[in-house]
């Protein structure tokens, strides 16, 4: 990120004077807290200390009457049911979630996670066949199925019903069935609208046992679970997802969930020190591994097991599997990364579609977020097989992604998605038009400028700040994630102590000692070789940086984990 625009937020330094006197806060902790609005008492107390009571009613949400009043009905009646959920963490770990909670109040529940090759994505009709099969009456989706048309109508007319949980958002209509609980619908008027499929899913569950007076306790223990499916879908970390992970990183950190500790054993992470930022990078791939190389249904068994040899015999086997996804992952992006170094026109393009034969459909997103990340340009990575591509995009927060798959609607076989990620099919014969439509789209609709990536910085501070009271109030701010990410701190002129190191298996992570007056940090640069010289130089540098524990060898100290370096000479 070099050549980056550092851009310092913009406050009001009367509201960031009140919270000092206020909080009796230094300046640097009190313009961080003006910035996400937490500027009195009352905000204060219901953002640091979360309270269950304050989750909405989840009778707010459209048709939530309707589908409780169905599974109470069909349990009552002796009914089976089946869920069907996603192949990634938030559809699993929905599912884990309501099949627990479901057999805890005597409910004969089956599951089934599609194969994402055989399968493809959402609601399928081999799902539905297999709900027939095993005598079930009623199907609910999880993280999937708000535009599942054709096959609610196909489940519909083998005499099966259908609740949807989903919270993506729905085209025009809406499919007919019992009930869709989805906060995203143009006519449901919840207050948050920020729930993954699991926190949905865990709002249905909330709802049924409060209608039929079981313990609240009874939901909330998984908690834990649903905070993967926050996690993992990157979410607004704030209201309820906020206090739902708050309570489930309690529960993690306990290892009350055999298959969680086990993945966490197996990342060789420190379970008491766990955070969000952990889970998303290290706990939740294992996770997604199952559902893009394999079976996603171990994923189910390994977060429900109660068997504790069983639940970490998965662990290892998901962790092998990402390690193997990993290597797939590398191939594909050192290949994607040839593709545009070999491109002369690169430069002068606003948008990157990139397609190859065999390109495994499982990795396509990673490798599409990774190079966007790398050129800060709208990305589509395409697979292709038998003369049909599956395309993943990322786009960048200037362009609407969906839209412009709108605009080049004429060359694909499907498509759907959000403003930032979405997913396509494609035939090969269309992929010239489609590269031609989508950069013409990107040129179009971008500026220049949108092209360079922007680092937004919280405070400006000295290196002698960073002391316990602001690692405390660090800590408070837990757990991060988008609306309350991990605060942004520059310093400058900032002396580089000793020879740096280069770490990792790439040779491309940098580690090496800052220094400002008397304050001395280590600090480290995942991905920074680039910046390698900088340090060597001998002159003063500008530091754009986290703030961190490093936990080794029992042993905990402060860590700076760099984002950004500029010589001290050098300003936007």
């Amino acid at each position: 990120m070099s050549s980056s625009y550092w851009h310092i937020k913009e406050f009001d330094s009367k509201k960031v004077d009140e919270v000092a006197k206020e909080f009796k806060l230094p300046y640097s902790i009190a313009k961080i807290m003006s910035l996400r609005g937490i500027i009195d008492r009352e905000i204060s107390s219901n953002f640091f200390y979360p309270d269950k009571s304050k989750l909405h009613d989840p009778y707010l949400l459209k048709d939530m009457d309707k589908a409780v009043e169905a599974i109470i009905n069909h349990r009552d009646n002796g009914n089976k049911l089946m869920i069907f959920g996603d192949y990634d963490v938030d559809g699993v770990s929905s599912t884990a979630m309501l099949c627990q909670f479901f057999k805890s109040i005597n409910i004969d529940v089956s599951y089934y996670i599609p194969h994402r090759d055989i399968d493809g994505y959402g609601l399928s009709k081999r799902g539905i066949d297999f709900a027939k099969s095993i005598g079930a009456t009623l199907i609910i989706t999880c993280d999937c199925g708000i535009n599942a048309f054709d096959q609610i109508e196909y489940a519909m007319g083998m005499g099966i019903d259908v609740i949807v949980t989903d919270h993506h958002k729905p085209e025009e209509k809406i499919p007919n069935c019992i009930a869709i609980i989805n906060p995203n619908r143009e006519d449901c008027s919840y207050p948050f609208k920020g729930l993954c499929g699991a926190g949905v899913a865990f709002k249905l569950a909330l709802a049924i046992a409060d209608t039929i007076s079981v313990d609240l306790d009874m939901v909330w223990k998984y908690a834990d679970i649903v905070t993967l499916g926050i996690a993992a879908d990157i979410v607004p970390m704030i209201d309820e997802n906020r206090i739902i992970s708050y309570f489930g990183l309690k529960q993690i950190k306990e290892g009350n969930n055999l298959g969680i500790r086990s993945l966490i054993e197996t990342s060789k992470l420190q379970i008491d020190r766990i955070g969000i930022g952990q889970i998303t990078f290290w706990v939740t791939p294992k996770i997604n591994a199952a559902g893009r190389l394999g079976e996603a249904t171990r994923a189910v068994k390994l977060l429900s097991s109660n068997n504790q040899v069983n639940a970490i015999e998965i662990a290892k086997a998901l962790d092998k599997e990402n390690e193997k996804r990993k290597l797939i992952t590398l191939n594909m992006e050192n290949e994607s990364l040839s593709m545009i170094e070999n491109d002369p026109e690169f430069n002068k393009k606003y948008g990157i579609v990139l397609f190859k034969e065999n390109w495994h459909s499982g990795v396509i997103g990673i490798v599409a977020s990774r190079i966007k990340e790398i050129h800060n340009k709208p990305t589509v990575i395409i697979g292709l097989e038998n003369k049909i591509g599956k395309g993943s995009c990322r786009s960048i927060f200037q362009l609407d992604i969906v839209e412009a798959l709108n605009y080049c609607h004429s060359t694909l076989d499907g498509y759907g998605g959000h403003p930032m990620a979405a997913g396509l099919t494609i035939q090969e014969n269309n992929l010239d038009e489609f590269k031609k439509l989508f950069e013409s789209y990107c040129g179009s609709n971008l500026k220049k400028s949108d092209l360079v990536p922007t680092i937004n910085i919280d405070a400006e501070i000295q290196l002698s700040e960073v002391n316990g009271r602001m690692i405390n109030f660090l800590k408070y701010l837990e757990p991060y994630g988008p609306k309350n990410s991990k605060p942004i701190f520059l310093s400058t002129n900032i002396k580089v102590q000793g020879i740096p190191k280069v770490l990792g298996k790439d040779q491309s992570t940098l580690k090496f000692k800052v220094k400002q007056d008397q304050s001395i940090y280590e600090a480290i640069g995942f991905r920074m070789i680039d910046e390698y010289e900088k340090l060597i130089v001998g002159g003063p540098i500008d530091i754009v940086y986290n703030i961190s524990e490093n936990h080794w060898n029992g042993k905990t100290s402060l860590q700076l984990e760099i984002k950004a370096i500029r010589y001290s000479n050098v300003k936007d």
